[in-house]
């Protein structure tokens, strides 16, 4: 069983940046293809980064490219979403999430093929 936990939200002003970390025990995550979604009130659960348990694959949702970078770091069984340049589109509650399933070189894209989430940490971006 995977245990993760999620820090580094917090209250932001337009163009800030936030660094969120998600902290893994309890089992092998480093094996873990690993993802972060966020969502925000009224809207469904959706995909932000991924990068599979290799790190050798690295997938990006549209609005986030070129301002967020996903990263891990496996001594540490963390993994990390450096977001800058951020929009009051960006408010949301993010979540880390891991699928045991997933090949070495697989992002899993669809919230319901992860086993694990953690329980969600706030970023509010002011205008």
């Amino acid at each position: 069983q995977v245990q993760l936990v999620e820090s580094g939200g917090g209250l932001v002003q337009a163009g800030g940046s936030l660094r969120l970390s998600c902290a893994a025990s309890g089992g092998t995550s480093r094996y873990y293809s690993m993802g972060w979604f966020r969502q925000a009130p009224g809207k469904e659960r959706e995909f932000v980064a991924g990068i599979s348990w290799s790190g050798r694959t690295i997938n990006y949702a549209d609005s986030v490219k070129g301002r967020f970078t996903i990263s891990k770091d496996n001594a540490k069984n963390a993994v990390y979403l450096q977001m800058n340049s951020l929009k009051p589109e960006d408010t949301a509650v993010y979540y880390c999430a891991a699928n045991s399933l997933a090949g070495p070189y697989i992002v899993v894209v669809t919230p319901n093929e992860y086993d694990y989430w953690g329980q969600g940490t706030q970023v509010t971006v002011s205008s």
